[in-house]
């Protein structure tokens, strides 16, 4: 079965954020004086093939762990539906 994964990665809420900083005073330079704060972060689309849910899930997981989030200072999460023949 094919799968689609959506990773998202923060930065943990007590690392500082310079990228976060700069765009919400960019935000603000371009009049959009509401925004508080920005946090930045990375956002991947993965598609990958396991036997199920769980199997789909637990290499997302590893995915994260080992190269995409730096557990020091980023968290992770994710999403996996499964694809149907024709988006795979």
């Amino acid at each position: 079965m094919t799968w689609l994964a959506r990773v998202y990665v923060t930065l943990k809420p007590v690392v500082n954020d310079p990228q976060g900083l700069t765009i919400r005073q960019a935000l603000a330079d371009l009049g959009f004086g509401s925004v508080r704060q920005v946090r930045s972060g990375k956002y991947f689309e993965i598609q990958l093939e396991a036997p199920d849910r769980d199997a789909a899930e637990a290499q997302v997981d590893a995915f994260c762990r080992r190269l995409l989030a730096n557990p020091v200072i980023e968290d992770y999460r994710f999403e996996v539906e499964q694809l149907s023949p024709a988006r795979a």
